[in-house]
């Protein structure tokens, strides 16, 4: 029998934390009313995975709460139709845990479960029909166990990334990957009950979900999300004194330094205690203005989706060390091998691909090669050194110039393809693509606007 703290929906029941107005007790029991109250999604996922094409909001604790503790496949909603397609596909997809609006995004022979007043109610939308179901008259959620019992090895998420050899992989992560993970993450930035985290990141990023959700929900904390993120709303919240910690990518700081000077807010209220950056490297210019304005530390952190995501973070404990990745979270272990390549091993790592995986990050003895270099320094901590793997990253995500190449190629009139990096200073890139065939501009940007995310649309195309 499997413990209920074992898996991650319940295990961030356990605590007395909320998302935005809600529990996160009332969510993850609305998440259980609606499969108990729905045999449509019952069957769907007989023998199948859920997925959930949502934006980050409360209802993503009702979605992973309803995919009863299987592998939940985490859409990001910035994705393409076409995209979206590969992954159900790829990975036995039975329902969809959506709204209206994105659900246009999916086929119409899915089941989809439209969360719009979760955890009010829900409908499920199946072979034609729609029904209502109500998820508001539960009566609570009661749990019993050990809290801090390790989490199951059964999936909890898939998350689909590493495309160097051009087609994305499902990278498949447990309960007991995802709550070791989080559990590290509390210890290393300190998490409390009286946290208030800013959630501008798309939970369909591990980063987001772990740091900026997961982990505050397990200490208690209150995480305020933001569907969209707004740079200048991120900002007023900052300055009028309701957010403790920030998580988030260098664009994400940015902005908000942007909107901070815009709005000449002066100096914050002094409960903003933490602020985390990952996803990309972090310029030295930009921790320093960050505590120029506004006299908190910005500590880099580093990860990738098949370790959970974080292995490294300046800790709130210790001095930042600026320019450095930080050190190990609790119950991970980095060392960096004779090629200078920096490699992972710990409860962590993730158990493998849906399929493909020899395309993949390889696990040796043990030992996550991440595809990326770097070196120890000698106080423990580590410094990023470049990418051994065929990628970039653009706003915090992850291209891959071999899948847009792929993508590409597959439009009639192209006979060649090529994309580079551009950058554009600032740590950011651009996405430059040449093409050779009897194709024009306008052609190849509306066939990657079809094809492709809204982040990894081509900023110049030449066609020769």
């Amino acid at each position: 029998m499997i413990e209920p703290f074992s898996l991650l929906p319940l295990a961030l029941a356990g605590h007395a934390g909320r998302v935005d107005e809600f529990e996160t007790q009332q969510l993850v029991a609305a998440g259980l009313t609606l499969l108990q109250r729905n045999a449509t999604l019952v069957r769907a996922l007989s023998g199948r995975r859920s997925a959930i094409l949502l934006q980050t909001s409360p209802q993503y604790v009702v979605a992973l709460a309803a995919s009863e503790g299987r592998g939940a496949v985490l859409i990001n909603p910035l994705a393409s139709r076409f995209e979206i397609a590969h992954q159900l596909r790829d990975a036995n997809v039975g329902a969809v845990f959506t709204t209206a609006a994105l659900a246009r995004h999916v086929a119409d022979d899915v089941v989809r479960i439209l969360l719009d007043d979760a955890p009010r109610s829900a409908q499920v939308v199946a072979n034609g029909s729609t029904r209502d179901v109500d998820l508001g008259s539960h009566h609570g959620l009661s749990l019993e166990g050990e809290t801090d019992v390790a989490g199951s090895d059964e999936e909890a998420a898939i998350v689909y990334t590493s495309a160097m050899e051009g087609t994305p992989l499902g990278a498949i992560l447990t309960h007991r990957n995802l709550l070791a993970n989080a559990r590290a993450t509390v210890d290393a930035v300190g998490n409390s009950s009286d946290d208030r985290v800013l959630a501008c990141l798309p939970f369909a990023h591990l980063f987001g979900l772990t740091a900026a959700a997961s982990a505050p929900l397990l200490a208690g904390g209150q995480v305020h999300t933001m569907a969209r993120f707004n740079p200048t709303r991120a900002a007023e919240r900052l300055a009028a004194g309701e957010i403790t910690q920030v998580i988030g990518v260098p664009a994400v700081y940015r902005a908000l330094l942007a909107a901070l000077e815009r709005a000449n807010a002066g100096s914050l209220d002094g409960r903003l205690r933490l602020c985390v950056c990952g996803g990309a490297p972090l310029e030295s210019a930009l921790q320093e203005k960050w505590f120029d304005v506004t006299g908190v530390e910005l500590r880099e952190g580093y990860g990738l989706t098949e370790a959970g995501p974080v292995c490294l973070v300046n800790r709130y404990d210790r001095p930042n060390a600026r320019g450095t990745l930080g050190t190990p979270l609790p119950g991970v272990e980095v060392r960096v091998d004779a090629n200078g390549e920096l490699l992972v091993r710990g409860e962590n790592v993730f158990r493998g691909y849906v399929s493909g995986g020899e395309r993949g990050l390889q696990v040796r003895s043990g030992w996550l090669h991440t595809g990326d270099r770097g070196h120890a320094n000698p106080d423990g901590s580590f410094s990023f050194d470049g990418l051994l793997k065929p990628m970039f990253t653009r706003n915090g995500f992850n291209i891959y110039p071999h899948e847009l190449e792929r993508a590409i190629a597959e439009l009639p009139g192209v006979d060649r393809v090529s994309v580079r990096e551009a950058p554009q200073g600032g740590g950011e890139s651009n996405i430059a693509v040449e093409v050779k065939g009897s194709v024009t501009v306008d052609a190849v940007r509306a066939w990657c606007a079809e094809r492709l995310s809204a982040y990894k649309q081509p900023t110049t195309i030449e066609t020769l």
